[in-house]
């Protein structure tokens, strides 16, 4: 079935619109005082207290409670002793007969609130219906059976044809989890109900107001005399009044569903709306008294406490085996941190975190491994980029459809991804992430009604939403959902993250230290730059290893130029160390004998063909002279210098050459380069312009475009083209020389 469209109409007068705080009246069935809480003085009455107290409403006013009430129930209203329990008190009827009536009172924009409604039959003794109804509710053992009793104890105590515990979802949609009615009433267990048929304001209301009572739907509500409340020129707040008149609207949905008595009690967990107690009386009116209506009050705080208690329970015992499952893992990362991807995804790893998860991922220093039933890996970096391309929040979703409905990925992948958890890495590559998935899960929704169609009618008011005209039994397939993350999940994987990233932050520190001491062991202690000129460096190492290939060097010949130099060695770790730092003496000593970077690379070159067969190593030099400013720049198969000048930046691509270890036959190609005072070369590693998915030449060109807009100053220069660069599993090496 498909949903109707929303009304699109302008001035509609919406049932949420519903001034139900202030309507202005009272239900038929008692009457209402209000009086100054000081001297008693009646400052307005129901239209109706003729018919209960004998008096019109305009008499009242002015008199004193104790005229209409008589002294001897004076007593009954004490300042600050207020209505929670009725007390029976004898008035005289209009017709002079003594009668017994309950009196309520509560206090509201200073004024004391007084309610008459006659005592209706004896009842049995509460204090043992309390005990028993008490003692069933506490025996429930699973959530299910005491909503079940609770709906039973209910209807026993209060005598309604039906009474259901109605529950409500995330969207507030409610579904019928309970129900005891006359065996002759066709059941409603099961059944859900829109959102719209208990709007906002009424459900605000609920959470304050725990019990709402309509003894006879079909009553002319009594208006209040006079209207405005006379020390305030407002509406009187009758939210806390138990004869509180209800919208027109309300009243129209209970008759649409045949209901001619119904009473309804809220129930809470942890201040929030859990649901209702849902009381419907069909043949008649029907009045519970007072102390019927305090006892269902009383059960429903009851039930409340015990559901939250119950939820509290589930939560707390699903919190423990997440959390020991998230402490595993941590512990395993911290014995293991070298590996950290291998850590977090071998034997179930994450996964075995969310119970429910059919799959996960996971991506660190930019590499991703999936488990189980997963997107493929180019549709989790889809979604990562759709869920975190303005801020790196976590992100708890059961339906990827409803949060992205302009895109065809949540459908591409609701087999595998209707719902998704996940946690953005901030101390890893960036984009890393953990992320679990839920399937889509095919649900026949039995609703009481089409929750989508929409009524309009006429009135004084303009066009007006009406309630609905049909409960019949209607059946909506809810496509694109998962089963929903519980708090207890959302939770551990966020502090799953929180201990990855400490992790992560610590290894990635410990490595900086053990590289920058490696770089010093390799690296020789740099000579003094010439005047006029600067000099700055970065080195990233990889997310795998303390070190990887990428090195760096400066050599001054004895002539007075200046080699600059960036390489590369093919793979990672102390052994790829060792042998950078014996390709770069034996560069050096060539350099120093021959005054050459072309002559020293194809000897270089040979060397390693010789001793180090099967290796690679790539090396551009710029050798410069510092007296005029002219650059030689020879490659050996490395990537292009950039030349930055003026407000633009060129690749060097006539500096050719073959690797290291490839070809010592083919000579390389130099270029020559005149840098004017303000200009500057960078030199770097594959590491700043490597991108999965990406052609280097696109990398290239984005890295000259932004070496043209970033600074000239050489420390600021490598520290924006570092920031800015792709995401990478690669060591990175970035130096900036610059003539002042």
């Amino acid at each position: 079935m498909t949903a109707a469209a929303p009304l699109s109409l302008n001035h509609v007068v919406d049932c949420a619109d519903e001034p139900i705080r202030i309507p202005g009246s009272v239900q038929a069935h008692g009457a209402l005082l209000v009086a100054d809480e000081g001297d008693h003085t009646i400052l307005m009455a129901s239209a109706n207290a003729a018919e209960h107290l004998g008096r019109p409403a305009e008499e009242l006013l002015g008199l004193r409670l104790a005229d209409v009430l008589g002294a001897e129930h004076l007593s009954a209203l004490a300042p600050g002793d207020e209505g929670g329990e009725p007390r029976r008190v004898q008035l005289n009827g209009p017709d002079g007969v003594r009668r017994t009536v309950d009196l309520l009172a509560h206090r509201t924009d200073g004024l004391l609130v007084v309610e008459l409604e006659p005592r209706g039959d004896a009842l049995p003794e509460s204090a043992p219906r309390t005990r028993l109804a008490l003692r069933a509710l506490q025996g429930a053992g699973t959530q299910t059976e005491l909503t079940r009793m609770l709906a039973h104890e209910v209807r026993r105590v209060t005598g309604f044809d039906r009474v259901m515990v109605y529950r409500f979802d995330e969207e507030w949609n409610g579904e019928v989890v309970a129900e005891a009615a006359r065996e002759d009433l066709e059941p409603f267990l099961g059944l859900h109900y829109p959102a719209s048929d208990i709007p906002e304001q009424a459900r605000a209301l609920y959470t304050t107001q725990w019990l709402r009572s309509i003894p006879d739907a079909r009553y002319t509500a009594s208006p209040l005399v006079p209207p405005l409340n006379p020390r305030s020129g407002l509406p009187l707040d009758l939210s806390g009044a138990a004869l509180r008149s209800v919208s027109p609207v309300h009243l129209q949905y209970l008759a649409n569903m045949g209901v001619r008595a119904s009473m309804s009690v809220s129930l809470l967990s942890h201040g929030r709306l859990w649901g209702l107690i849902a009381c419907h009386h069909y043949d008649g009116p029907h009045y519970p008294s007072a102390a019927t209506r305090n006892l269902a009050e009383f059960l429903g705080r009851t039930a409340s406490l015990l559901l939250q208690g119950k939820e509290d329970e589930a939560r707390y015992v699903d919190a423990l085996s997440i959390t020991a499952t998230a402490a595993d893992l941590t512990r395993a990362l911290a014995a293991n941190i070298r590996e950290p991807l291998t850590t977090l995804t071998e034997h179930g790893g994450v996964l075995d975190l969310i119970d429910g998860a059919a799959g996960a991922a996971v991506r660190v220093h930019g590499e991703v491994r999936l488990l189980g039933q997963t997107p493929s890996a180019e549709e989790v970096d889809e979604l990562a980029r759709l869920w975190w391309s303005s801020s790196r929040e976590p992100v708890v979703s059961d339906s990827l459809t409803r949060d992205f409905p302009t895109t065809d990925l949540p459908q591409r992948i609701a087999a595998t991804a209707s719902g998704v958890l996940a946690v953005p890495l901030m101390s890893g590559g960036r984009n890393d992430f953990l992320m679990w998935f839920r399937p889509e899960v095919l649900a026949e929704v039995h609703w009481a009604g089409n929750p989508h169609a929409q009524h309009v009618e006429v009135t004084d008011a303009g066009l007006r939403l009406t309630p609905r005209a049909s409960f019949a039994a209607w059946v909506e397939q809810v496509r694109g959902r998962s089963e929903p993350w519980s708090a207890s999940e959302a939770a551990a994987a966020k502090r799953l993250g929180q201990d990855v990233d400490e992790l992560l932050a610590r290894r990635t520190a410990e490595d900086g230290r053990i590289a920058a001491a490696l770089q010093r062991i390799v690296v020789t202690e740099r000579p003094a730059i010439p005047a006029g000129f600067s000099l700055a460096t970065r080195y990233l190492p990889s997310g795998r290893d303390i070190i990887g290939g990428d090195w760096y060097d400066v050599t001054v010949l004895p002539d007075g130029r200046v080699v600059v130099m960036v390489g590369d060695v093919a793979g990672h770790g102390m052994g790829v160390a060792a042998i950078t730092a014996q390709m770069r003496h034996a560069l050096r000593a060539y350099l120093v004998n021959e005054g050459s970077a072309s002559v020293a690379l194809r000897q270089l070159s040979t060397l390693i063909g010789a001793l180090l067969p099967g290796k690679l190593a790539t090396v551009v030099a710029a050798e410069l002279d510092p007296a005029t400013g002219t650059v030689r720049v020879t490659s050996a198969g490395h990537l292009p210098i950039l030349h930055v000048s003026g407000d633009d930046a060129r690749l060097v691509r006539e500096a050719t050459g073959p690797a290291l270890g490839v070809d010592v036959a083919t000579p390389s190609d130099e270029a020559t380069i005149q840098l004017a005072p303000g200009d500057a070369l960078v030199l770097y590693s594959d590491g700043l312009v490597e991108e999965r998915g990406v052609h280097l030449l696109e990398s290239l060109e984005d890295l000259r475009v932004r070496a043209a807009a970033a600074s000239r100053d050489p420390d600021e220069l490598c520290e924006q083209l570092v920031s800015g660069a792709p995401a990478t599993n690669d060591d990175v090496t970035v130096l900036a020389i610059r003539r002042y």
